[in-house]
């Protein structure tokens, strides 16, 4: 058959039309009062307000390859809190304050109803972060991507006062080393994690594990925790000298990318819960700890380092906001990551 159409070549258009009408309808919720325009043009504006020294701050991130679990269980409405969350906390680690995201879905088929199941937890993650979701771009790509296969990516853009921005200058030897509870695996080390889980244990995502309290399925889809609202009402309350985001790398590659030249952390093992999915990957892939330390959040998605006579009143202000907190260690003259 000779092909005549877009369409026969694997692109349908009209699909991605009808997608956009449930893109604008989703990003309407999410609207912030400096949003100029509606989903749908050609770009996205927004007011920047009124600040005296304002520094725009911006990221990029994707889910990678926690979208297996997604495809594999054919649940697409959580893994956009995942690709908000990846950039918004990220951003948030300079001080900054989420204005709006954007994300770019690329897939093999357009399925409109697919997609707006996506884009529904890309508008979910937004309202956690109280950001706008200002647009976004989805590419049918059917010469990339096998049947059923789907990429998703976003970008944020934040801003933060100059006089306020965090850049980890100011800690110091003795500093308190917090860490924020993560609500899991987030969305790192998943290539180890579906290896050891799926392929080496043969353990099935509908098999219920006790250990979990839940399926194997509905822990590996847990979406990653959103700190915008918890840290930033830290941040009005608490002199905080340095924010991590504990992602791929872990403590080991995350925590030395703040601090001051010739400053390290000693973090203390137990002074924190590790969640069970932690110790279930590590003890049926035979993990070391340092492995699994260097891998994944270990149950710390971010990281506060401040005043030690501050870390009380900081544990009590992240508690009120619903996050848990624990004091995991101290900054050190040595260089590096200690965990003892």
């Amino acid at each position: 058959m000779i092909c005549t159409d877009y369409r026969t070549a694997g692109v349908n258009i009209d699909a991605g039309n009808a997608a956009v009408s449930f893109y604008r309808a989703i990003a309407g919720r999410t609207r912030r009062p400096e949003v100029v325009a509606d989903v749908g043009g050609f770009a996205g504006l927004f007011r920047l307000g009124a600040y005296e020294h304002p520094l725009l701050v911006a990221g990029a991130d994707g889910v990678g390859s926690k979208l297996k679990i997604a495809t594999a269980l054919q649940r697409h409405d959580t893994v956009g809190i995942d690709c908000v969350a990846m950039n918004v906390n990220d951003i948030l680690t300079l001080g900054a304050e989420p204005l709006f995201f954007l994300d770019y879905l690329a897939v093999h088929h357009l399925d409109p109803e697919m997609a707006a199941s996506i884009v529904s937890g890309v508008g979910e993650g937004c309202r956690q972060a109280g950001c706008a979701l200002l647009g976004g771009e989805t590419a049918e790509m059917p010469d990339l991507y096998h049947a059923g296969e789907y990429d998703l990516a976003g970008f944020a853009v934040g801003v933060v006062e100059e006089n306020r921005l965090i850049d980890g200058r100011t800690i110091q030897p003795g500093d308190a080393v917090m860490g924020l509870a993560s609500s899991g695996l987030h969305s790192n080390g998943y290539s180890l994690a579906r290896r050891v889980l799926l392929q080496e244990a043969g353990l099935k995502l509908d098999d219920y594990l006790p250990r979990l309290g839940t399926t194997l399925g509905e822990e590996l889809l847990r979406p990653t925790r959103i700190y915008v609202k918890p840290v930033r009402a830290l941040l009005d309350q608490v002199p905080v000298h340095g924010l991590v985001h504990i992602t791929g790398g872990g403590f080991v590659d995350n925590i030395p990318r703040i601090l001051p030249a010739g400053l390290g952390v000693r973090l203390r093992r137990g002074s924190w819960p590790v969640p069970p999915v932690f110790t279930l990957i590590e003890e049926k892939g035979q993990v070391p700890p340092a492995e699994m330390h260097r891998v994944f959040n270990m149950g710390v998605g971010m990281v506060a380092m401040l005043p030690r006579e501050a870390a009380e009143q900081a544990m009590a202000v992240l508690a009120a906001e619903g996050v848990q907190a624990y004091e995991i260690g101290e900054v050190v003259t040595a260089p590096g990551v200690e965990i003892i």
